[in-house]
Formats: structure tokens, sequence, C-alpha cells
């Protein structure tokens, strides 16, 4: 063999070896790097969530909805825009939770109600509406029960109580606690 055709096959295999790996990046044959989310983009998200919870006969037991769910790789919780957490009782109407923001633990056992929260049970037979104005509510869907240690207003119309740390047991038989610095507007008949 001559030395022009050596250095021909050289040539000829480099250049073959640069085509084949051309084509494969630009053929689709090489997987591309996989992404993962960081800092404050979402790995998921939903606009309108909803979560279901039904009790051991599979009547509903509790159900969250919230306008906008995000969760981040990495992160503890799922965070949630405008919950309403809903308890449902066969004795009462139901209660319902909001609040302007929501952390849903990974495993939905707590959800911690950030800002203004409204908790609301509507007038029934034998029933007195109740409304309570607070901050800062961790709610346990789980075991139906609720606490915050922020100042919390109880109006059940036309009797208006406060104090500051409150806690609710939403389910049979329930249970609300102001626990200090309790004050009541209450109009006798």
């Amino acid at each position: 063999m001559t030395h022009f055709s050596e250095k021909f096959i050289y040539v000829f295999l480099a250049a073959l070896a640069l085509l084949s790996w051309w084509l494969a990046e630009y053929s689709g044959l090489v997987e591309p790097e996989k992404v993962t989310a960081k800092g404050t983009n979402p790995d998921y998200f939903s606009k309108g969530y909803t979560q279901w919870e039904m009790d051991e006969t599979g009547k509903l037991k509790s159900k969250l909805v919230a306008e906008e769910m995000n969760h981040y790789a990495g992160y503890w919780a799922t965070h949630t825009k405008k919950p309403i957490m809903q308890f449902i009782n066969e004795k009462t109407p139901p209660w319902i939770v909001e609040a302007a923001t929501g952390i849903l633990s990974k495993d939905g056992k707590q959800l911690q109600l950030k800002g203004k929260v409204t908790v609301n049970r509507a007038k029934a037979e034998g029933i007195r509406q109740l409304i309570i104005h607070t901050s800062d509510v961790l709610v346990n869907p789980e075991t139906s029960y609720a606490e915050t240690n922020a100042w919390a207003e109880l109006i059940s119309p036309p009797n208006i109580t406060t104090g500051t740390g409150m806690k609710l047991t939403f389910k049979e038989p329930i249970h609300l606690e102001l626990l200090s610095k309790v004050k009541g507007k209450y109009e006798t008949k």
C-alpha cells in the first residue's frame, strides 16, 4: 500500500466517524440531558385543584379545592392559592374554611393556611350560624382538626366572642376552644 492510500483511509475513517456522530446527534438517537426544576419554577402545577377524602364507609369526609396548585422539586409541600377546605358532617351543615394561600404537606396530613382565614358553618334547623375570622391556621384534614395561635373572632349572630389562640374539631363531637384573653358581647332576650 502506498503512503497516499494509507492517509486516504485514515481521513475517510475520521470523516465517517464524524458523519456518524453528526447523524446520531441530529437524528434523535442520542438521548437529551434531563433537566430538573430548580428554584422558583414548579415541577408540576394545576389550575383548579380538588382533593377528596372519604371516611371508612366511603362517604365524603373532607374536600380541598384550590384555584391554583404548585409543587416544587425537592420541596416538602405543595403551595395552593385560594384554598377552600370543607368538612362534611351528617348532623350539621359543612364547615367551610377559606384562606388566601395554603401549604399542603407532602403526605396531605397538614394544611397550613396563611394570612386571613375565614371559617363558616351555615345556619340549619336547631343550629346557629358560626363565622370565625382569624389567621395562620394549621389544619389536619385526616382528624378534622384546626388550630391557631393568632387572634380569633367568633360570630354567631348576634353574639361575638374574641380571644387569642383557638382549637377546633370539625367532626362530632364538635369542640371549639379559645385559649386566652377571651372577651364576649352577647345579646340577651
